[in-house]
């Protein structure tokens, strides 16, 4: 009776561990098919005025398998390494394939713009890593997760835009000069938190520099 008891609590754990897992790959996967339907919404057969509403469902499941992945890691003490890797790989793949994606079509964001939140995530992965392998864990600051949530709002903001230009609402020039001031003043936050992140933590940089 007590093995069988063991080994129920060994599936379910087993099991819920997965779970975390499952939703931060699930932001990988979606990241491609917001991309594949936002640019090829005519050749699948998708009105522009069905579109927008996809493409928010879509955020929409991403955005909340984010919240759910830490919010179960943490409450059952489900934290893995691999989890700890992957989960910021998958924010940043979800939020750069977004902005990436809205350089074309008919949103048209400056590539170089864009490239501002790409080189943000390299650098401080980057830096991350190197300090990780040299003993020294850097803290996650309050910035970044304000970075985090601006990039979320810039991007569902543009995304509904798109439901009134669609109608012939508003037109192309004002759902693109608003969806370009949206991603400059989140831009804008996204280089300073960076630079935050770096100088609050330069002495475990300069360390782990040192041991290298």
């Amino acid at each position: 009776m007590m093995k069988s008891i063991t080994l129920h609590s060994v599936i379910k754990e087993s099991v819920l561990v997965k779970i975390p897992l499952f939703l931060t790959i699930s932001r990988i996967v979606i990241s491609p098919i917001f991309l594949i339907l936002y640019l090829k919404y005519e050749q699948l057969g998708i009105s522009m005025r069905t579109l927008p509403f996809i493409l928010l469902a879509l955020l929409l499941v991403s955005e909340l398998s984010d919240f759910f992945d830490g919010y179960l890691a943490r409450k059952f003490n489900l934290v893995t390494d691999l989890g700890k890797i992957l989960d910021p790989m998958a924010d940043s793949i979800a939020r750069l394939t977004v902005l990436l994606t809205f350089t074309q079509g008919v949103i048209q964001l400056p590539i170089l713009l864009v490239f501002l939140f790409l080189y943000r995530d390299a650098m401080i992965s980057t830096l991350r890593t190197l300090c990780a392998l040299n003993g020294f864990a850097l803290a996650a600051r309050k910035t970044g997760k304000i970075k985090t949530v601006l990039q979320a709002i810039s991007v569902f903001a543009i995304v509904i835009l798109m439901i009134p230009y669609s109608w012939g609402m508003i037109s192309l020039h004002s759902l693109q000069k608003t969806s370009l001031m949206l991603t400059a003043i989140t831009a804008i936050y996204t280089l300073y938190s960076g630079i935050e992140y770096i100088f609050v933590n330069r002495n475990y940089i300069i360390q782990s520099w040192q041991k290298d």
